[in-house]
This record gives C-alpha cells, structure tokens and sequence, in this order.
C-alpha cells in the first residue's frame, strides 16, 4: 500500500523502491531535468558569485555526508542499494555493481538506501545477513554517525584553511563603543567612540552583552565608575544612568547609558600546527553552540513571536538555506571567499549536531533505536525494537520540522536576515 510504502521511506530514510536495469532514469527527460539544475547553478553564478560558492560548498557537504555513511555501509558488509543527490522522481542514474547512483528531482538533500534499516523494511531472506539490523551495535553505530562525523571533518579542514590563510578571530574582553547619543548620560561623563568598557564598577565586562548587562544591574540615578581602554590606558569615568523613556522598549525604564558598542575582536595568525591544532579544538565550543541554538529554535511558541513580530531575537529564529544563503552575499562582500569558508564550517557543525539530535527520523534517531536495542540485549540474544510504534513520534517530529521550514522561509524571504 502506498502508506506504508511512505512509513518505510520515512524510517528508512529515502526511497525504497528499486528499479530494474531496463527501468532506470535517463533519457531527453533526465537529460532535460540535469540540464535545468545545471541552469539554475549557472544562473546563481552569474546574480551573485558569492551565492554560488556557498550553494556549491553545501552540495559538497551534503554529498560528503551521504559518502560516509555509504563508505563505512560497504566495509561492515551491509548492503547499499540506491545513493542518490536530492529526493523525488529519478532524473538520471546507473547500477554500478549492486547500487544505483543518481539525481533526482528535489535538490533538498541526498539519502543513501541501506537495505534492513528496520523491522518495518521487507528483504530477501537471502539478503538478511547484510542488513543494517542484523550488524552489531558498533557497527550500526559506526554507520548512522557516519554522516555527521563527515560534517565535523569537514568542518576542521575548513577551519584550518581560514586559519592559515587569514588567522583565526578571537574576542577578547571588553566591549568597544561604536556610537554615543549626544543628549545621553555617557556623552555628559565623557565616554568617547573608540573606547573600550573593561569594567562597570566591580563587574567585568566580557562583551556588548554584557555590558548591557552590567548597567542594568543598576538603578536609574545610581552613579557608576565605568573602566575603559582609551589610546592604551585606563581611565576611569563616572556616569551617572539615565532611565529608558521608550515606551516602546522591552527596556523601558530600565537604566540607560546612551551608547551603542560591540564585542572586541582580535586576528591570531597561526603557525600550519596551530592553525591545525585550534580547528580541532574550536568544533567543541562550536558544536555546543550549535546545540544551544537548536534547544532555542525548537520552540513553536518562540516561532509563533517571530511570526508575530513580537520578538526580534536572532538567536532564536529559525532560518533556512535560503537566508543562510542570502546572508553569505554580505559575509562574501565584506571577509571575500575566506569568510564564506568560515560561514560553511560553522553550518557543517550545526549540521552535524542538529543531525545527532536523538529524534525519528534524524540519524540521531536510528542511533537512539540502535543504544535501546543494546540495552535490551540479553545473555547475548539480539533484541530489535518495533519501530512502528515510533510511527507517530516520528510523524510529529516531522510535522515540527515542517512548521520550522516553511516559518524559517516565510521570514527569510519577507524579513531577511542581515
């Protein structure tokens, strides 16, 4: 039946159907459909180049993504009947051996088809011996994290690259003010653009956010001793706080200072070691970020405030390839192609953790099913779980999944991030 044709598909990952030799794609029709998605790579080089380096940087990823899972599918000896780049109706492909390669018609993603990936998968009985489920947990394990793991090397190597050909950027503490309102209470004590607030009485200041939040801390009317860098030393000026008067602020009647700033950055040029050594241990502070960010844009209620226009929090809207893509015009004009290399590896960690989330039917997912199916091992005897009971689990996530990417489109194209 065509539903549980999609039930499989869903918890497979892909297409499960498989074609005879004389019924695969090709033809004028594949023919016409590769020539179009050649078009469209065509046209986004010619509107904007630097839209075209991230796109193609994403389709290397994505297919990157896919060969790892293929590649350690093949050495533990199970078998991968279908690897395809995007979803939907077959464009083109061949048979190599016992696998189909290809293109569809959806260029949103890419699955590989390993045979077996649960109960709910039909196959030979002569084929059970290299099903994904027959295989022991290191190997399932070794398989479903295969993706992700290509992400974060793939990550590294572009951070390395960044690092040493224009050195890695770091914050360091303190928040440089970048403008000053003439009639406020820091343009009364002194405080200058270019100065850099180290201290707010006893409280460090470690960036713009917290300086924000070091003044609020305060009372309105309160009088505090602001520490900043000016030309290389360290001046100490009273302010006295203001109170917010925009009745159309979160921030109404809280204290106030009058400036603007920012965080303070610095570049570190980096030795081939080093460069190597700080691409590896920066995807652990990326990759918790990353995690962070996904908690926050799973919440619906936060989505809805977005679609409202109720809140305008970066941090937690959620966002496409489409703005990401958009905002790669603006990174390409201002830091050029080292800063689009920057802009993919931070996408490929967020990838790779968002992937790892332990939700049907992320991989994270089928590495949940896999850990509680060793868990319920007994003496040695394999126990499989019933994945059809995680049918509506499944399905929830994905209506979630589909709420948060036509949410994240609508903003991308009507409020464009950037």
């Amino acid at each position: 039946m065509k539903v549980d044709k999609i039930k499989s598909e869903l918890m497979a990952g892909g297409s499960v159907e498989e074609l005879p030799d004389d019924e695969l794609a090709g033809g004028w029709r594949g023919a016409l459909g590769l020539a179009a998605l050649a078009a469209l790579l065509v046209w986004l080089a010619v509107v904007n180049i630097w839209w075209f380096v991230f796109v193609v940087g994403v389709l290397i990823a994505i297919f990157l993504h896919e060969v790892g899972h293929f590649a350690t599918a093949r050495w533990t000896g199970m078998k991968a009947t279908q690897f395809f780049i995007g979803f939907g109706p077959r464009l083109w492909s061949f048979r190599r051996g016992e696998t189909e390669y290809g293109v569809r018609a959806l260029p949103l993603g890419a699955f590989v088809r390993i045979i077996g990936m649960n109960n709910m998968d039909d196959v030979a009985p002569e084929d059970e011996p290299r099903t994904y489920r027959s295989k022991s947990y290191p190997r399932r394990m070794l398989v479903i994290t295969a993706g992700s793991v290509m992400h974060m090397i793939l990550a590294v190597l572009l951070l390395f690259t960044v690092y040493l050909i224009d050195g890695e950027t770091v914050q360091r503490p303190g928040a440089e003010i970048t403008a000053v309102e003439p009639s406020g209470p820091a343009a009364a004590a002194g405080l200058r653009v270019g100065d850099v607030v180290l201290r707010v009485d006893d409280a460090e200041v470690s960036g713009s956010a917290s300086l924000g939040e070091a003044i609020r801390a305060n009372d309105p009317g309160d009088v505090v001793d602001v520490v900043v860098l000016r030309q290389g030393e360290e001046v100490t000026i009273a302010v006295g706080l203001g109170a917010n008067t925009d009745e159309d602020s979160p921030l109404f009647g809280k204290p106030y200072v009058g400036v603007g700033s920012s965080n303070v950055w610095d570049t570190v040029d980096h030795s081939v070691l080093g460069a190597a050594t700080n691409a590896v241990t920066d995807i652990g502070p990326t990759a918790w970020e990353s995690a962070r960010g996904v908690i926050k844009v799973l919440n619906p209620v936060t989505v809805f405030e977005h679609l409202a226009g109720t809140t305008d929090d970066i941090s937690t809207r959620p966002t496409t390839l489409v703005g990401v893509t958009g905002l790669s015009d603006d990174v390409g004009d201002t830091q050029g192609f080292v800063g689009i290399l920057y802009l993919l590896a931070v996408l490929n960690v967020f990838v790779g953790v968002f992937n790892m989330f332990p939700l049907l039917p992320l991989d994270g997912g089928h590495a949940a099913i896999a850990t509680y199916e060793r868990m319920r091992e007994r003496n040695g005897v394999r126990y499989h779980a019933d994945v059809s009971k995680m049918m509506p689990v499944a399905m929830t996530v994905m209506a979630l999944l589909l709420f948060l990417f036509v949410s994240g489109l609508y903003l991308d194209i009507t409020d464009p991030v950037g």
